[in-house]
Formats: C-alpha cells, sequence, structure tokens
C-alpha cells in the first residue's frame, strides 16, 4: 500500500507538472502549480532527501554534536530540533524567494516555476543538507575554513576572501531592501521594532524562567507578535502616535546597522534564535494562508506560460531567459547565502545528527515553496497591472498616460483609471513605477487575501504584506552578520591565534564591528543617494549568490571524494555544474554585452558620454560620476568573483584528481568521533 500510495503521489505530480507546461492559449488555474510542488517536495523529502542521508552522508544518531561536546551556553549550545528549524529557516528566508520569482514573472509563469521546482529538489536542498552536515561533523566550521581545511591553502584562502566579499553584497542589499519597506511605514517599523524585546522574553523564559517549555513560550511568543501586527494597525491610525515610528532612510540605516551589531555579539539564546524562531510563525502563518487562500478561491494564472521579453527585452531588468532566471531566481531554487547559515550558526545548535535532514533539506524545501507561492501571486495579477507596477519610468514613461499606453502597446492592455482605483483601493497615492518587486508582491498577496477572506480589507492585507516582506528580510540580516563575524574571526585567527577563538568576546567586538561597518557603509551610501546608489548593486545579489552556491559545492564535492563517496559525488557535482555554467555566461554578458540595460561597462561609458557631452540636467550630472563608478565597480567585482570561483573548482579537481590516482592529500579536518553514552 506505501508503494501504491507513493506511486500514486508520483503520477499526480507528473499530470500537474505536464499541465502546467503543456497548455497554452488558455488559462491555467493555480491548482496545478500547488498540486505539482506537493508531490515534487514530498517525493523529494522522502525518497531522494533520506538516500542522500543514509547512503552519501552516512549520518549517525549516536555520534554527539558539537552542540552537545562544545555546550559554552553562547554560540554552542543543543536546542531542541523545531526550534533550530524556525531559526534556520528564519535566517535563509530573505528577500530572495520573495522578489526573485516577482521579477522573473517578466519571462511569464512556466520558466521560473520549472527553476524552482528542479533547482529547488535536485540543487538548494542538497547544498544546505550537506553543508550542514559537513560544518557539523567539523565542530561548526565555516564555509571559508573548511576549503582551506580540505582542499588546500589556495582554494580555502580563494573561498575565504569570495565569501566574505560575497557576504558583505548580500548583506548591504538585505538592509538596503528592509529600509525601504520599512521607510515612512509606521506600521511595518512598529511591529518589525516590537519583535526584538519580544523575543528576548521568550529566549529568557526558556533558558531562566521555564527551562524546555518550548510550547508555553512558543504561545506566548504567537500571542505577543500577533498583539504587535494589530497593535501597529491601530498605532498607524494614531494621529500622534504613529509619527513616533515615521523614520526616513538614514534613522532607519543607523537602526539595521545598530540591530546588526547587537545581534552579532549578544548569546544567540538571548535573541538570535527566539527572535528567528518567532518569526518563523509569521512567515509559516501567512505562506500557509496564501496557500490556502488559493486552493480555496482557485484562481486562474493571468500571465502567459512565456512572454515575448525571454528575448532580453523585458522591461524589469535586461537580459535573455538563459541564463538570467536563473540569476534572477536564486534563493527560491538555490542559494549560496544558505551555506554561510548552515556553516555558521545553525551546526553549533544541532542536538542530533539526524535533525539534519529536517532543518537542513526541509526547511529549503520549505522556502522554495515560499519562492513558488510569491510566483503564483506575482502571475495572479492582471499583466498589464504587473508591469505598470515594476516597470521603471524611464522604460514606459514618466507618467500614467504615456507608461499605459506603452505597456498596452506589448499586448497588455491596462488604463490609468484602472491603476489610480487600484492604488486608492491599497491605500496609496500611487502604485505606478514602484520598482523592485515588493509592492507588486503585496499587491498579489492583497488580491488573494481579499478575495478569500474579506473583500473590504484590501488596504489592510496590502500592508500587512508589506510589514511580512521587511520581516522576512530583517531576520536574515541578523543571522548573516553572526556569521559574517564567525568567518571574519576564523581569518583573523591566522594572524593572531585568540582573534580566532568565537567565545572571546575582545575578539567578537571587533570581528562583529569590522563586518557591521564593511556592510553598513554601502548600505549608507545606497540611502542617501538619491538614485538609489548601492541599487546598482542589485544585479550583482543574483551572480554573487550562485557564485557562492558554488564554491559551496565545490567544497562539498571535494569533501565527498576524499571520503571515499567518489561514486556519489554526483550529488553535488551535478548542481556544481550547472552553477558554474549559468553564473560564468551570466558574468560574460554582464562584461561584454553592448546593451546598456545589461552591460555594466556599457552603461558606464553611457552615462560617461552623456554626462560629457552636457546632455543631463544639472541633478543627474551631480550623480553621475556616483553611478558611473559603482557600475565599473560592479564590473571589476563580478570578474573577480567569477575568477574565484573557478580557482575553487581547480582546487578541488586537483584535490579529486589525487585522491583517485592514490596521492596523498590534506587529512580530514572532521573531528574524532564522540559516541552517546546510553544507559
Amino acid at each position: 500500500m506505501r508503494k501504491l500510495s507513493w506511486g500514486l503521489v508520483a503520477v499526480i505530480g507528473a499530470f500537474a507538472v505536464g499541465g502546467i507546461a503543456l497548455h497554452r492559449g488558455e488559462t491555467v488555474n493555480a491548482m496545478w502549480i500547488v498540486v505539482a510542488a506537493i508531490c515534487i517536495y514530498a517525493i523529494g523529502y522522502r525518497f531522494y532527501s533520506a538516500w542522500i542521508a543514509t547512503r552519501v552522508l552516512c549520518v549517525d544518531s549516536a555520534r554527539l554534536t558539537p552542540a552537545v561536546r562544545l555546550n559554552n551556553g553562547r554560540d554552542y549550545m543543543p536546542t531542541h530540533r523545531w526550534v533550530v528549524f524556525g531559526h534556520h529557516f528564519a535566517a535563509i528566508a530573505g528577500p530572495g524567494p520573495l522578489i526573485g520569482p516577482t521579477l522573473a514573472a517578466q519571462f511569464g509563469y512556466l520558466p521560473g516555476t520549472l527553476w524552482i521546482l528542479v533547482g529547488g529538489v535536485l540543487g538548494g536542498c542538497v547544498q544546505d543538507m550537506t553543508i550542514l552536515f559537513l560544518s557539523t561533523r567539523r565542530n561548526g566550521r565555516s564555509l571559508g575554513q573548511m576549503a582551506r581545511d580540505e582542499l588546500g591553502p589556495l582554494g580555502g584562502y580563494a573561498a575565504m576572501i569570495g565569501t566574505l566579499t560575497i557576504m558583505l553584497i548580500l548583506i548591504a542589499v538585505l538592509g538596503l531592501v528592509v529600509v525601504n519597506a520599512m521607510k515612512h511605514s509606521p506600521w511595518a517599523t512598529a511591529t518589525v521594532f516590537a519583535t526584538i524585546p519580544i523575543a528576548v522574553l521568550v529566549g529568557v523564559y526558556l533558558r531562566n524562567i521555564r527551562p524546555g517549555r518550548v510550547l508555553e513560550a512558543t504561545l506566548i511568543g504567537i500571542t505577543l507578535l500577533l498583539g504587535a501586527v494589530i497593535g501597529g494597525g491601530v498605532l498607524n491610525e494614531h494621529e500622534t502616535l504613529h509619527t513616533w515610528f515615521d523614520f526616513g532612510g538614514q534613522p532607519l540605516a543607523a537602526f539595521v546597522i545598530g540591530y546588526g551589531f547587537i545581534a552579532a555579539v549578544m548569546p544567540v539564546w538571548l535573541l538570535l534564535a527566539p527572535r528567528d524562531y518567532l518569526s518563523t510563525f509569521l512567515k509559516l502563518g501567512t505562506v500557509m494562508l496564501l496557500a490556502l487562500a488559493v486552493i480555496l478561491m482557485r484562481p486562474d494564472i493571468r500571465m502567459p506560460a512565456v512572454t515575448q521579453f525571454i528575448d532580453g527585452s523585458g522591461p524589469i531588468f535586461g537580459g535573455t531567459l538563459f541564463p538570467f532566471v536563473f540569476i534572477t531566481i536564486a534563493c527560491g531554487a538555490i542559494s549560496g547565502f544558505h551555506a554561510l547559515v548552515s556553516s555558521g550558526t545553525t551546526p553549533k545548535l544541532i542536538g542530533n545528527e539526524t535533525d539534519v535532514r529536517l532543518i537542513g533539506y526541509g526547511s529549503m524545501m520549505l522556502e522554495s515553496g515560499v519562492a513558488l507561492m510569491a510566483m503564483i501571486a506575482a502571475t495572479l495579477l492582471d499583466p498589464g497591472v504587473y508591469f505598470a507596477i515594476n516597470s521603471a519610468p524611464g522604460v514606459v514613461g514618466a507618467t500614467a498616460e504615456a507608461a499605459v499606453t506603452t505597456i498596452s502597446s506589448w499586448g497588455f492592455p491596462v488604463t490609468a483609471e484602472q491603476m489610480h482605483a487600484l492604488a486608492a483601493a491599497m491605500g496609496e497615492s500611487t502604485l505606478l513605477a514602484r520598482t523592485g518587486g515588493a509592492p507588486s508582491l503585496a499587491v498579489g498577496m492583497a488580491s488573494i487575501f481579499s478575495s478569500a477572506f474579506g473583500q473590504g480589507m484590501l488596504a489592510l492585507w496590502y500592508h500587512f504584506a508589506i510589514m511580512f516582506e521587511a520581516v522576512f528580510i530583517l531576520t536574515t540580516l541578523d543571522a548573516g552578520t553572526r556569521v559574517g563575524r564567525f568567518m571574519l574571526q576564523d581569518f583573523l585567527g591566522h594572524f593572531w591565534r585568540p582573534l580566532g577563538e568565537t567565545s572571546w568576546y575582545p575578539s567578537i567586538l571587533l570581528s562583529s564591528a569590522l563586518v557591521v561597518a564593511g556592510w553598513g557603509y554601502f548600505l549608507y551610501i545606497g540611502v542617501v543617494d538619491p538614485n538609489g546608489g548601492i541599487n546598482i548593486l542589485w544585479p550583482l545579489f543574483g551572480i554573487a549568490n550562485q557564485l557562492l552556491a558554488g564554491i559551496a559545492l565545490s567544497v562539498a564535492t571535494g569533501i565527498l571524494i576524499k571520503q571515499g563517496q567518489l561514486r556519489y559525488a554526483w550529488v553535488t557535482a551535478v548542481p556544481l555544474g550547472w552553477i558554474a555554467i549559468i553564473t560564468t555566461v551570466a558574468t560574460w554578458e554582464k562584461i561584454v554585452s553592448p546593451d546598456p540595460r545589461i552591460g555594466f561597462v556599457s552603461a558606464a561609458n553611457q552615462l560617461a558620454g552623456k554626462l560629457a557631452s552636457g546632455a543631463m540636467s544639472p541633478e543627474q550630472a551631480a550623480v553621475a560620476p556616483q553611478l558611473i563608478f559603482n557600475q565599473r565597480l560592479d564590473a571589476v567585482l563580478v570578474i573577480v568573483l567569477t575568477a574565484i570561483l573557478w580557482i575553487v573548482i581547480a582546487d578541488m579537481l586537483r584535490v579529486a584528481s589525487r585522491v583517485v590516482r592514490g596521492l596523498p592529500v590534506l587529512p580530514s579536518s572532521e573531528a574524532p568521533a564522540v559516541a552517546e553514552v546510553r544507559a
């Protein structure tokens, strides 16, 4: 019966995938996508993840983890598996699974949907679980340190420099997104602020007041969190109180920078773990509510399966379907940032090796589901509305009339009156040219929620979705800062050993300050620049993230081969090969493309030409030098980071070749096995 049941799941999943892939010229119900995802995720977790855990990784439930052996009550501490699951999911689930699919919807619903499903199950989930297990076996070592210990100094130091550089770029972009989401939004700001003392209360409750009472602490935290959401709405309507939380970009940037430093230096049990655990309930609750609404309403997808913009002429971002759909949708399919979390805070909290499968594979599978819900929410919008919200004024026109005329000429009719009415319903003055993906995603989510749970609550659902996106991002930022601190401590420890001690407070304060200063500088530049500044680094986000995934998969492949698992090395080598191809092609196009909408160099040259000819207004000319510098900086960074990836791959292949030929290699850095003593 079990075999028949799983066979039926496979047939239903195949039928659903065929339905969404082959239908043309007629609408496709969103339920097909949900059914396909449920079947694929269920089969992937039940069989593929179990096979990897048993045959490839050889998980041992009797082997003590570093959280048990090195328990210091701060960084190393055995934690309940569901608390760790919540912390890990909250840490990895940033803006990528929300924003990436929303932007990639310009290609149509089909390419992004297939990449989320296939890339997640065969790539992202495998990377997260494998790196988490390998780091757990090595006392929670960071990705860069594992590369150095297992591959050698060349690949190791290249990986350490590359991951730290990429880390600063990723956190800066995350910080800018959360600042823009909270800017002049008292509701979102007040709610996000409230999650911090709530998390501290839950942490103290679990450690000092009622140790081990996870259910009690969870109920208290959820109640307070929901109260914060409701209270934020009440505060937003108050004539005086809402001004206390109405901040511009610079004060919010200072808050984010300060919060990142505090989160990195405080004990993990006091703020990071309980805050991310509670944030997970908001995230999961919203995503599950969204899925329930889709099931109840069974809405039709309005975006075509494939649009004409696969040729690279898209209004939201330039670039052809290959490779840019795989770069734009990073976190929803495979994300290098996850490898930093999987080799940073999480392995220091794992209480039993068997939890690696749930936390590593399961968390990424859940994030892939979040990305799929974001794709559904974006493609349920009328295509004309979708493009009106996400297209920049320079592409479609500065006025509402010009924008709707341009968009309608593409075959996606929309009217100025329609956009005005939609903005009024969402409680906004305008929704035109609200680029970045977050507003259109919020509109899509609000439309689904209001259809299922109350037609008169569009504005409420819209602002709830904006707040939901901000919390999603901030929980990734705090974990990323702590991971960056671990990485920098590993590096500084080579110059003076005490600086490499993760529990020595002077080292904690120094390394945290340096990491926060690194990404905080770029965040500040992005906030104060009227033209966005660091926003020019957004194209680097997807490429850098996938390059980091390539580094992680290279390290995992090398370790598996060293451990005598050559016949199973394809598990990580196949996704590594794909990531290496798409990132290299994307880098090449971003450097040599003559289209200023794609190439960094051509964009910089175009701006420089306009500046020299005097074709810019005084306001544009004032910021043009900074924009030109940032475009050229992008070009240099993407070349350097891609070169680092290939250095790591070459070093991994060198080690693999020596293993196959029976030549000596560096000894394994795996910690000696200590078995649990059982009565």
